[in-house]
C-alpha cells in the first residue's frame, strides 16, 4: 500500500463520499479532509494496520472486508466495499485498532482519515453525524437479522441432529432433551404421559434370512406404521437397534393400552417387501405400557414400560402387555 496523493490534490468531491454527503459546510470538510493521503492498493493486497484508529474510505475499485474473530463479537462475515462506501467507523468510535482484515478485490485507491479527524468532522457537520447514525443503524439492522437467519439455520441443524436418519422417527439425543421436560410438565400439571416401549419380534433372525437391506426396510415401514397411526400431540422415537418408542402426553393407562393394540394389529398387517416376484414377509412386535406414576423420574417410566415389554415377549411375542401396578395395602 503507498500513497499517490491527498485528497485536497486529487479531483475526487466530497459528494463522492456517503458519510459526507449533504455535509452542512463543503468547503469546512474539505478543508479538514486536505491533508488525508490516498493509498493505492494492488489487487490483493491487504490493508496494514497500524495502532490507531482510522476510518477507510473506498475511492475507487472494491474491497473485502472480513470482520475479526478473535474478540469473540464478530463471525468473519465477509463483507464487499464499493467506491464511496467506508470500513473503520467502529473502531474510531470505540477508539481502538481495526481488527478487520480489508484486502483489495481489485486495484483500489483508499482515503485514509485519522480518528482524531474523523471527530473534528463530525463537531463540524451535522450532516456527517446523521450520516454516520444512519449507517450504523444500518448495520446493526443487517447483523441482527443475519443473526436471527443464523439462529434458524442453528435450530434447523438442532433439530435435524434429532432425527433418526433412517428411519425419520426422533432419536435418543431427542429422547434425552425432551423426555425430562415432558415428564415435569406431566407432574406440574397432574396430566396423564404414558409410554410405549416396542420391539420387533425376532430381528435378529429377520436380518440373517432377508439380508440387512431388508432389515433396513423392515425398520422404516414400522416407523411409518407408528407415525401413520398416531396424533399431532404423540412422539415416535427410534430407541436403539429395533427398540422404538412411543410417547403419548394427556393419555391413560387404558387409552394407551388401546393404542398399542392398534399399532400392534397395524404392525402384523405392514408388508417389507412389495416385490410380486418374492415373498411377503411380515413383521410383528412386542408392546409394553406404563403410565407416569406421582413422583417417577423418566428413567424410572422407561423401565417400567421395559418390564411390560419383556413380559410381552415372554408370554409369546406379538401382543401388548401393561405395567403391573401394585394395589395400595389395605388399612389395619
Amino acid at each position: 500500500m503507498k500513497q499517490i496523493s491527498t485528497f485536497g490534490s486529487s479531483s475526487y468531491r466530497i459528494s463522492d463520499l456517503q458519510l459526507l454527503r449533504n455535509a452542512d459546510d463543503d468547503t469546512t470538510v474539505a478543508a479538514i479532509l486536505a491533508p488525508c493521503p490516498i493509498m493505492q492498493l494492488d489487487a490483493g493486497e491487504a490493508v496494514t494496520e497500524s495502532n490507531r484508529a482510522r476510518l477507510y474510505i473506498l475511492l475507487r475499485g472494491a474491497l473485502s472486508v472480513a470482520s475479526d474473530t478473535r474478540t469473540g463479537m464478530a463471525d468473519g462475515t465477509v463483507s464487499k466495499i464499493l467506491p464511496g462506501e467506508s470500513v473503520g467507523e467502529q473502531s474510531v468510535l470505540d477508539e481502538a485498532t481495526n481488527l478487520s482484515s480489508i484486502t483489495a478485490l481489485e486495484d483500489s485507491e483508499l482515503l485514509v482519515v485519522e480518528a482524531d479527524l474523523v471527530w473534528q468532522l463530525i463537531d463540524e457537520s451535522n450532516g456527517l453525524a446523521r450520516n454516520l447514525l444512519r449507517l450504523l443503524s444500518f448495520r446493526i439492522r443487517a447483523a441482527n437479522a443475519q443473526l436471527r437467519r443464523r439462529q434458524k439455520l442453528g435450530e434447523f441443524y438442532r433439530q435435524l441432529s434429532m432425527i433418526d436418519g433412517l428411519t425419520g422417527l426422533y432419536n435418543r439425543a431427542w429422547l434425552n432433551d425432551l423426555l425430562p421436560t415432558m415428564v415435569a410438565t406431566a407432574h406440574a400439571s397432574a396430566a396423564p404421559l404414558a409410554l410405549i416401549m416396542i420391539d420387533l419380534d425376532h430381528f435378529k433372525q429377520f436380518n440373517d434370512t432377508h439380508g440387512h437391506l431388508a432389515g433396513d426396510e423392515a425398520l422404516r415401514v414400522a416407523a411409518q406404521v407408528l407415525s401413520g397411526a398416531l396424533r399431532p400431540t404423540d412422539f415416535a422415537v427410534r430407541y436403539g437397534g429395533e427398540e422404538m418408542m412411543v410417547l403419548l402426553p394427556d393419555t391413560s393407562d387404558k387409552v394407551a393400552a388401546s393404542v398399542a393394540e392398534r399399532l400392534c394389529e397395524r404392525m402384523r398387517q405392514a408388508q417389507v417387501f412389495s416385490d410380486g416376484r418374492q415373498a411377503l414377509p411380515h413383521i410383528t412386535a412386542s408392546f409394553g405400557v406404563a403410565v407416569l406414576r406421582p413422583r417417577q423420574s423418566e428413567q424410572d417410566l422407561i423401565a417400567a414400560a421395559d418390564a411390560a415389554l419383556y413380559r410381552a415377549k415372554e408370554a409369546g411375542r406379538n401382543q401388548v402387555a401393561a405395567e403391573v401396578v401394585a394395589a395400595p395395602a389395605l388399612p389395619d
